[in-house]
């Protein structure tokens, strides 16, 4: 099967992936290069005189504007194609290929773990990615390992930017975001949020690196928060969200006390950069470009 846009071919050769609005495939350029690439076909249903649904021109408008400065840590949009097809539309976005995303490399990672080096490389490289969406204005909202593609050099490539949204201070975004199990406590309890979510999402990510297993996994959003405050403690009555439609409450139980290391097993350097990402107080939270100064990263 052969896919084409405006000035190139491409080979499909196998589906990779599958999402709510299409597929993703490993195809090949028909061209004297012949490079490797994805493409992302998103398929909507219904009538296409509605014209393109509004996710997918942000996606790809996003994309747009942030390829300009060719970031070695944002996926690489090559081509983009809208075409009929029956009484819907599919849209195939073209992103440069990478090996594996972060979810089937910590799979074979051995019960060892990591080593330090290799944790702090895909740290350093995942933060730098963000601080370059955070310095645009782009906050991702859908951090976590499936959408953090690593190369078979060790390149790492934050992708998939469905969910991605352009941002001013404390803008009022749409709260069901992020996958639940790397959603900071503000989007779970339905208040105003900022960049700091990704900053968040991305301390549960450095949790999995050592852990090789998600930090909190709760499958509703009360239990997240529940998980949440065993490893983190229980926020003071003052940090509790001023615009929360959730009252606080000493029944959401008592976890370890503030102040004490979030993971034992960890040294303290790497629990104080944990602990910074993983604050309940937004505005106490660490920020890409100052995680990227800590100690433990340097």
């Amino acid at each position: 099967m052969e896919f084409h846009t405006e000035d190139r071919s491409y080979e499909i050769l196998v589906e990779i992936g599958e999402g709510a609005y299409g597929k993703v495939f490993k195809a090949r350029e028909l061209c004297e290069q012949q490079r490797l690439v994805a493409v992302k076909m998103l398929t909507v249903h219904g009538d296409a005189e509605c014209g393109i649904p509004p996710f997918m021109i942000r996606e790809v408008a996003l994309l747009r504007k942030i390829e300009h400065f060719n970031h070695p840590n944002i996926i690489k949009l090559l081509d983009v194609c809208a075409k009929l097809k029956g009484r819907g539309m599919e849209l195939g976005l073209v992103f440069e290929f990478v090996d594996q995303d972060l979810t089937s490399y910590l799979s074979k990672v051995p019960r060892t773990g990591l080593d330090i080096d290799t944790i702090k490389d895909v740290m350093s490289q995942l933060l730098r990615g963000l601080d370059f969406l955070h310095s645009n204005l782009v906050v991702h909202r859908d951090l976590k390992p499936d959408n953090i593609l690593i190369s078979s050099r060790g390149e790492i490539k934050i992708a998939d930017f469905g969910l991605a949204r352009m941002y001013a201070y404390n803008i009022a975004l749409t709260p069901g975001v992020v996958t639940l199990w790397y959603r900071a406590p503000e989007v779970l309890l339905s208040t105003t949020y900022m960049s700091s979510v990704d900053v968040w999402s991305a301390g549960c990510i450095l949790a999995e690196l050592f852990l090789l297993k998600p930090l909190f996994r709760g499958f509703t959003e009360i239990q997240q928060l529940q998980k949440i405050f065993e490893v983190i403690g229980m926020p003071f009555v003052d940090d509790w969200p001023k615009d929360c439609p959730v009252s606080y409450s000493s029944a959401w139980g008592a976890g370890s006390p503030q102040g004490t290391l979030l993971l034992p097993d960890l040294g303290p350097e790497e629990n104080d950069l944990l602990a910074q990402c993983l604050a309940f107080r937004p505005t106490n939270r660490i920020t890409a470009s100052q995680a990227l100064a800590h100690r433990f990263l340097m």
